[in-house]
């Protein structure tokens, strides 16, 4: 499995409003899948970013273009294969 950095810039604020209830399901049934490392939004309000765990770029990019926000048009999205490294304290 592959980790891949998914970019979702802001693109409509109305819409990402709008369809915030259809994402948030959409990656909770992709984290219960076993698909999604870790997610959460920009403080700034510029968008956010989804951890994809995928074995292609391929299949993290179907994943993503599944989202209702890139379906709706609220967020475009730009991945990126993702090198993890994790250090413990």
């Amino acid at each position: 499995m592959k980790y891949y950095a998914c970019f979702l810039p802001m693109l409509d604020a109305q819409k990402s409003q709008t369809f915030r209830p259809q994402h948030l399901d959409y990656l909770e049934q992709k984290r219960s899948e076993g698909n999604i490392f870790a997610n959460g939004r920009f403080v700034d309000g510029s968008g956010g970013l989804v951890i994809y765990m995928a074995e292609s770029e391929e299949a993290a990019k179907s994943l993503a273009e599944n989202d209702p926000f890139v379906i709706e048009g609220a967020r475009g999205y730009e991945i990126h294969e993702w090198d993890i490294v994790i250090t413990g304290k």
